[in-house]
């Protein structure tokens, strides 16, 4: 047990000295320590103020460089400033001499002046003098000229002034008359020449329009179907379209016969597209006409637009291209109303351009001229005048007005192209073979014929056929029955009779069809 205690003291003891020695240790690194910071730390201070010195001086090299480079920027700006300075202000000296030079001369000149003012002053008076004198001697001789003439100064005076104007207007009456006859010889002369060159210029088609188109097939065998069972597709055709269709022995033809021309080409179109398809019925008939009608109202506009581009007639209403292109499908006395429409603007503008006026309002009053024949209202008023309030309708210009009212002289020509319209649309239709005045007459009567007809109630359409021969009207089935179509047709007779002058007999053929349509939706 003593032992044990003796160890124990032992190690404890060993402990504490051991604890005291390691103390010491680390007493003595913490100073070493201590030592080495304070001397890093002093190494640190002395590379910082070193690098501070050196920054500081790079810094003041900067400043003293930019400094430099500032200075001599200003010096050279300052320089120039300078020279521009010195250099205007030696302009400035320039100036002032070239200005003192000026004066001076000014000043030499002013002297001249008051010299020769001076002297045109003693001029002037001297001739003042000498004008006195001249008086008077001049009124002395009056005076003794009036003794022995025994007139006064204004008796003689209105004396001389009387044989003058007298001798004066006998020689101008002399040249008037003369000036006069010489004008209208050459006048008449120029305007020969003038007419000559246009129609010399101005080569036209000598083409006149008749009632009958050829409808070429391939084979005959087609006409059976266009004829249809007992004939019911060529009437249904006949019925829809207005004109007549003659099938004969003609081969590889079918006759298209109608004064109309839109209706025959309606009819040829109509054919053209039937036959195509194969399908020829009377239903598919009447489809196909009102197509090919609406076909043809596009391209009546189609014509309208190509006639105006061709002849350079720009910014027209719709409207009138469109009456330009009826133009195509109507006829004056014979001849084609747009081939004459196109002459007339042509001519008149060769017309106005020789003449030194306005070529495009004549080119433009020339096309129009007759665009009173193609309105599809019934007018009592002249085609010219009517024309002339249409173009007035559609804004066109006065003189183009004018001319179109003025050229059958149904008012006064207020403008130059006037006559010129006029004069083109005698060239145009008096040449050899442009009109037919039998045909005109003819297509009137048939016109006639059918608005005859179309003024009783319950008439839907009437076509005049066969030349004139035959009148067939389709009535409206719901207004008129089977006894009052036979009426209807006897009362047209009669009227006929009364108001009409024709040749032979007219058939009057009334038609009246009972149609049931429903749609099932």
């Amino acid at each position: 047990m003593g032992d044990i205690l003796y160890i124990i003291l032992a190690a404890l003891v060993g402990l504490g000295a051991g604890a005291a020695i390691a103390g010491l240790l680390i007493k003595n690194k913490n100073q070493k320590l201590e030592e080495e910071t304070k001397e890093r730390i002093k190494s640190m201070l002395r590379e910082a103020e070193i690098n501070a010195e050196s920054i500081k001086k790079d810094r003041i090299l900067e400043a003293k460089e930019k400094y430099l480079k500032l200075k001599s920027e200003f010096d050279e700006e300052v320089n120039t400033k300078k020279n521009i300075i010195i250099t205007n202000e030696n302009k400035v000296k320039q100036r002032e001499q070239h200005v003192s030079k000026e004066l001076e001369q000014l000043k030499r000149k002013e002297a001249e002046l008051d010299s020769q003012k001076e002297n045109l002053s003693a001029q002037l008076h001297a001739v003042k003098v000498k004008k006195e004198e001249l008086e008077i001697v001049t009124n002395q001789r009056i005076a003794d000229l009036e003794k022995v003439a025994a007139l006064t100064r204004e008796e003689a005076r209105e004396q001389l002034v009387t044989m003058l104007t007298e001798e004066a207007q006998t020689k101008a009456s002399s040249q008037i008359k003369d000036i006069l006859d010489e004008a209208k010889l050459s006048a008449t002369k120029q305007a020969k020449k003038i007419v000559l060159d246009t129609i010399q210029r101005t080569a036209t088609e000598h083409a006149v329009e008749n009632c009958v188109s050829v409808f070429n097939i391939e084979s005959d065998d087609i006409k059976g179907k266009i004829i249809g069972r007992e004939g019911r597709n060529i009437r249904a055709l006949e019925s829809a379209t207005g004109v007549e269709i003659v099938v004969d022995d003609t081969p590889e033809a079918i006759i298209i016969s109608g004064f109309d021309p839109v209706r025959r080409e309606v009819a040829r179109l109509s054919l053209h597209r039937l036959v195509q398809d194969g399908r020829i019925h009377p239903a598919r008939i009447e489809e196909v006409v009102a197509k090919t009608e609406k076909n043809i109202e596009e391209e009546i506009v189609e014509i309208g637009e190509r006639t105006c581009i061709d002849l350079g007639v720009h910014g027209l209403h719709p409207e009138l291209i469109k009456m330009v292109g009826r133009m195509r499908f109507r006829s004056s006395y014979g001849q084609n109303l747009l081939q004459h429409s196109r002459e007339v603007a042509k001519l008149s503008a060769t017309m106005a351009a020789e003449m030194g006026l306005n070529a495009k309002l004549a080119k433009r009053a020339g096309l129009l001229h007759d665009i009173g024949k193609v309105w599809p209202e019934e007018q009592e008023l002249p085609h010219a005048v009517l024309g002339m309030e249409i173009a007035k309708r559609y804004k066109e210009h006065p003189e183009v007005c004018n001319a179109i009212g003025a050229h059958h002289d149904e008012i006064e020509m207020t403008s130059m192209i006037s006559p010129i319209v006029q004069a083109s649309d005698a060239i145009s239709g008096a040449r050899p073979g442009a009109r037919r005045e039998v045909m005109d007459s003819y297509i009137k009567r048939l016109k006639d014929l059918e608005e005859l007809a179309l003024s009783f109630d319950g008439v839907n359409k009437c076509f005049a056929m066969q030349a004139g021969r035959e009148l067939r009207v389709l009535v409206d089935a719901d207004n008129v029955d089977d006894s009052t179509a036979g009426k209807l047709s006897f009362d047209i007779s009669q009227k006929i009779e009364k108001e009409m002058q024709y040749p032979g007999q007219i058939k009057i053929t009334v038609i009246r069809e009972m149609r049931a349509v429903n749609y099932a939706r």
